[in-house]
């Protein structure tokens, strides 16, 4: 088998692969059944092979086979139910992939529903809660990794047609069974650390605004993780999000 191409930012497969494959509270890795969706040519889902990892490799388009014959291919299209049994995995991995989907609310609720109590997705997609990001968008009204509007004559699946923030993100998993355990960026460019010298008038900017907006206090008490993870070295600086969220309970509501 030849070198797969990653077509992810650099650093983003191996810092998925740490966040998968580190231990729990007990020293335990628990990683032995994974959905790699979407799996595109089958880079990372290389990677999980070579760990001896049960891995369903899913997308819209079978490219995998050209480089991984013997791979276990599914079809799969995030903005439709899974044609997988509820509590088939024990971890989900989507590689820059969410951003590229229309119905992110199922795609997250279809996770929850074949993932095992306690197992763990991990979501990695273009940053654009990065202060370099919204200077883009300020300048432009594009965020990075969508620098110009979309093309309206030629759509295709690589469309980044539906960026995604942090807390926009956070609300969409903490809200369908999930909770945030780690957060962490493929890298930190140089020139990002140039908007440091924003980095008090913006945070302070966003507790204003905050507080002015929320009066509940628990609320008020969740805005602070919120604002405190947002001003992170991974989320501030840091090129692509990284997500790694634990299933702590199956929806009882389901529908896709």
């Amino acid at each position: 088998m030849s070198m797969i191409k990653e077509s992810a930012a650099k650093n983003t497969h191996n810092v998925v692969e740490e966040m998968l494959f580190k231990p729990n509270s007990r020293k335990v890795v628990t990683c032995n059944r994974v959905l790699d969706v979407p799996c595109g040519d089958g880079a990372f889902t290389a990677r999980l092979r070579k760990r001896n990892v049960t891995v369903i490799s899913g997308d819209i388009v079978d490219n995998i086979k050209k480089y991984i014959p013997e791979a276990q291919f599914v079809f799969v299209d995030m903005d439709i139910p899974f044609p997988f049994e509820d509590n088939s995995f024990t971890d989900v991995v989507c590689i820059d992939g969410i951003e590229h989907i229309e119905r992110q609310f199922d795609f997250i609720r279809e996770c929850n529903r074949v993932l095992e109590l306690n197992g763990s997705v991990i979501i990695s997609t273009p940053n654009i809660s990065s202060a370099r990001s919204r200077w883009r968008y300020f300048l432009t009204g594009q965020h990075n990794k969508y620098k110009s509007p979309l093309s309206e004559s030629v759509i295709t699946p690589y469309h980044h047609k539906s960026m995604i923030s942090f807390s926009e993100l956070r609300y969409l998993l903490h809200t369908n069974g999930f909770r945030i355990e780690e957060v962490r960026t493929n890298r930190i460019k140089l020139i990002s650390y140039l908007y440091g010298i924003v980095f008090v008038f913006l945070y302070l900017a966003t507790q204003i605004a905050y507080n002015r907006e929320e009066r509940d206090p628990s609320e008020r008490m969740k805005n602070q993780e919120i604002i405190r993870t947002m001003y992170s070295r991974p989320v501030f600086w840091g090129e692509t999000l990284i997500i790694k969220a634990k299933k702590y309970t199956k929806l009882t509501n389901h529908s896709s």
